[in-house]
């Protein structure tokens, strides 16, 4: 589904800068993978290499096959569009919509009927339990049904690589456990490739595995196997190696 290959990202300026070097990933069909790392280590630059809204120095990222940057603008904005999807630590909602014009959004863009909006809509609002509040505006809801708003927006396309980037770093630990189940039966359910940018352990706990960035390279990798209690360990113990963390996260959720 996704293949980074040997990228590498430099910021040209005063001081010319070094955020990602020699970078390979490979994501399969229906995989879940987080991405953790200390603050400046490059996760965010890679998700918006992924995302389409950089382009690496050198190297190549390729998603369903597909080489993005072989892409002129207007495909870019089109496949951006129709083939990714977004999950964001703010939620990125428009507070002037209701909740499901903010989930259709993405179909109004691309022209689909009202009739199916509408349909798309409701079927998916009812598997993220947001029916009761489709017509309220996102002022008036929790950070919770926020973020399961703002799922539901980045789902109701069907795209092939959802990515998440901070998604429960606004929320109190009970909503966060709640967005973090429903990512999984997602992907469970629907076989929906995700990539998962976070500074939370039990966030990254609930991937298939976890790639680890220092200093814009390679770390290391941990995969979960069937205890999901252990894998949390296992990154604890892996953060506690990479070092840099001290700062960078609120106090740890035990699963």
């Amino acid at each position: 589904m996704l293949e980074v290959q040997q990228v590498s990202k430099i910021y040209e300026g005063n001081v010319t800068y070094r955020a990602l070097t020699n970078i390979d990933l490979t994501i399969a069909d229906g995989e879940f993978v987080g991405i953790m790392g200390p603050s400046g280590s490059g996760k965010t630059t890679l998700l918006n290499m992924i995302a389409t809204v950089d382009a690496p120095t050198t190297g190549s990222i390729l998603i369903g096959g597909k080489d993005i940057g072989k892409l002129d603008n207007h495909e870019l904005a089109v496949f951006r569009r129709r083939e990714l999807g977004f999950v964001f630590q703010d939620f990125n909602l428009l507070n002037t919509l209701t909740v499901e014009e903010n989930i259709v959004l993405p179909l109004t863009l691309d022209g689909t009927r009202i009739s199916e909006m509408k349909q798309k809509s409701r079927e998916i609002a009812g598997k993220l339990g947001i029916s009761s509040i489709m017509k309220k505006r996102t002022y008036e809801i929790s950070g919770g049904q926020a973020q399961r708003t703002a799922i539901a927006r980045a789902m109701i396309h069907s795209p092939k690589l959802l990515l998440a980037d901070e998604p429960t770093g606004n929320l109190d630990s009970g909503a966060a456990r709640d967005v973090m189940d429903l990512l999984e039966t997602i992907n469970r359910q629907q076989a929906t490739t995700m990539m998962l940018v976070t500074h939370d352990a039990l966030a990254a706990s609930y991937c298939h595995r976890v790639v680890f960035i220092k200093d814009g390279r390679f770390y290391t990798e941990i995969h979960r196997g069937d205890n999901r209690q252990s894998f949390f360990q296992k990154i604890m113990d892996t953060l506690s190696l990479l070092g840099g963390y001290n700062h960078d996260v609120p106090p740890v959720r035990i699963p």
